[in-house]
């Protein structure tokens, strides 16, 4: 079995497997991906519990709450710890509990007919999700070169099959990398991160390894990416709220080869 690097140590545990292919069955080790629970009390009371993956769990709850609309600037999160041997984070914001809390996991009810923001399941995305304007672009070798550099960073899912992986990149490269066996738990680490150094996403490619959902997408918006490349699918839904978001969504991209859905505009396919 290939060795497992030092800094995904934790995120995975060996096990014992009956492999079975044409020519038998054989034991051997293997691993498989660690999940854990992150219970967060906000303001000292119970808001959400998380499953993820163990490591850069302080981006993870900062990028949760960034998304929620719970907190809009580094400021207003006063004090942060953990117990991470009992999977519990304590957050104290600056301020009285807000309108983003009450309305978290409540169902957004509309009376409009078609498409639209009747599109949206929940009221904080339907309050938070903005329409992005930016002049970005890149072209189609830069985006299957980020892809490209996911699939080759991308060593926990390599070693397991289990986590999906993702990055914030510009010009330089990679910004940022994170992995989780939540899709969901990759942007919010990305977005914690971007969060706490201040970088303006507006500048900054998503790069995601896994299917691109109607939820993947409002994550993006909120998180106010442009761009969107992923080496799976898009939804039919997603792509209706990319085009009303103002995201180019970039799907398939691997090898040679990509899909383009979405405000083409920001693609040179001929520069």
């Amino acid at each position: 079995m290939e060795k497992m690097p030092d800094k995904f140590e934790k995120a995975s545990v060996p096990v014992q497997v009956i492999k079975i292919n044409p020519a038998g069955a054989s034991g051997v080790e293997d691993r498989v991906v660690v999940e854990k629970a992150l219970t967060v009390y906000l303001n000292g009371e119970e808001f959400v519990t998380m499953i993820c993956s163990p490591g850069q769990e302080r981006e993870l709850v900062t990028g949760f709450l960034c998304s929620e609309g719970v907190v809009s600037r580094p400021e207003e999160l006063a004090n942060m710890s953990f117990d991470h041997g009992e999977g519990l984070v304590w957050v104290e914001t600056a301020g009285k509990s807000g309108l983003s809390e009450k309305l978290f996991l409540k169902r957004y009810l509309t009376s409009c007919c078609g498409k639209g923001r009747s599109s949206f399941y929940f009221a904080n995305d339907a309050r938070m999700a903005r329409k992005i304007e930016s002049d970005l672009k890149l072209t189609p070798r830069q985006a299957l070169y980020f892809s490209s550099l996911l699939e080759e960073k991308s060593e926990l899912f390599h070693l397991t099959g289990g986590v999906h992986s993702g990055a914030l990149a510009s010009r330089q490269g990679f910004d940022c990398f994170a992995f989780d066996i939540g899709r969901h738990n990759v942007l919010d680490k990305l977005y914690g991160w971007a969060f706490a150094q201040g970088y303006d996403l507006s500048r900054e490619v998503l790069v995601f390894s896994g299917r691109i959902s109607s939820e993947i997408l409002i994550k993006t918006a909120k998180m106010g990416c442009p761009i969107i490349v992923a080496r799976s699918a898009p939804t039919d839904l997603a792509l209706d709220l990319a085009r009303e978001l103002g995201i180019t969504v970039i799907g398939f991209a691997r090898r040679d080869r990509l899909n383009l859905y979405t405000h083409p505009e920001r693609v040179l396919v001929n520069p």
